[in-house]
């Protein structure tokens, strides 16, 4: 459905955007510039400026392919409903995942685009705007860091990964010691982007999320599945983009990896890892 000069092309359009709309207001944002969507849950206008102009630039690569923004399923939820269309496709945009970190002065943040097919993902993009790297993956078509293919590779040790505080607490509260001694170091990034690209450039094992809001997760599922791995919803099925938000996520680059986060999840049975009704 898009080549490789409309890849190139969704590439220069996250550059294009982050140098417009996002570097320039990093550390630079006014307090009426930064609101509360909900407790907890915060906007900035940088985030509304890149995905207007993401929305933009899109709309012209792939004419009359929807857009599923962040920012425009909080005014319309509807929107999500493009997202599990058969036969259709519709891109999935995060103009800046990592909003809180963005906007507290934080270098973790991050762009990301996913094409979605018949509810599934088809190519994704995901821009550490920052650090200036990008991961780049098409179905079938294996998945590049920095334009240098990523094969994930099955290490020895510990497993090192991305959880949230709440499951880090409860992993050092309730597991038994030679449960932990299967774990290394695990902590949070609060952006998914950089978390995904952290896994990609072999600094960590694994990921697990408690809600997989499909503009942070479908195009870095995709990622782990074209480096080797898998990503699964709490109770072992397939991650799907359309999939609900509580269903829950475990993502690795590796199958032995995702197979050992798995088997060392299930064997915790912490209450929190059980998906929310």
């Amino acid at each position: 459905m898009i080549d490789a000069g409309g890849s190139e092309r969704v590439a220069e359009l996250m550059r294009e955007t982050a140098a417009a709309e996002l570097l320039p207001r990093f550390r630079n944002l006014s307090k009426d510039e930064v609101r509360e969507k909900r407790p907890g849950d915060i906007v900035t206008v940088a985030d509304v400026a890149s995905e207007q102009r993401l929305a933009a630039g899109l709309a012209k690569i792939l004419p009359g392919v929807p857009v599923v923004g962040e920012e425009a399923v909080e005014k319309d939820p509807g929107l999500l409903d493009l997202v599990a269309r058969p036969g259709e496709a519709c891109w999935i945009v995060d103009p800046l995942d990592g909003t809180a970190n963005f906007a507290a002065g934080r270098d973790r943040f991050a762009m990301i685009i996913c094409l979605v097919q018949d509810a599934t993902a088809i190519g994704g993009w995901i821009l550490d705007v920052p650090n200036n790297r990008l991961a780049v993956t098409h179905r079938g078509g294996g998945v590049t860091l920095d334009g240098k293919v990523v094969q994930g590779m099955p290490g020895a040790g510990p497993l090192n990964g991305f959880v949230g505080y709440k499951i880090a607490k409860s992993f050092e509260e309730q597991l038994s010691p030679g449960q932990r001694a299967r774990l290394g170091s695990i902590t949070t990034l609060r952006c998914a982007g950089a978390e995904y690209l952290e896994i990609l450039a072999g600094r960590a094992n694994f990921s697990l999320y408690r809600t997989t809001k499909p503009w942070d997760h479908a195009a870095g599922t995709l990622m782990m599945r074209e480096a080797g791995g898998g990503a699964v919803q709490f109770g072992a099925a397939p991650y799907s983009p359309a999939q609900p938000l509580n269903a829950g996520l475990i993502t690795a680059s590796t199958d032995e990896a995702l197979s050992e986060a798995r088997a060392l999840l299930e064997a915790s049975r912490l209450p929190l890892l059980t998906p929310r009704p």
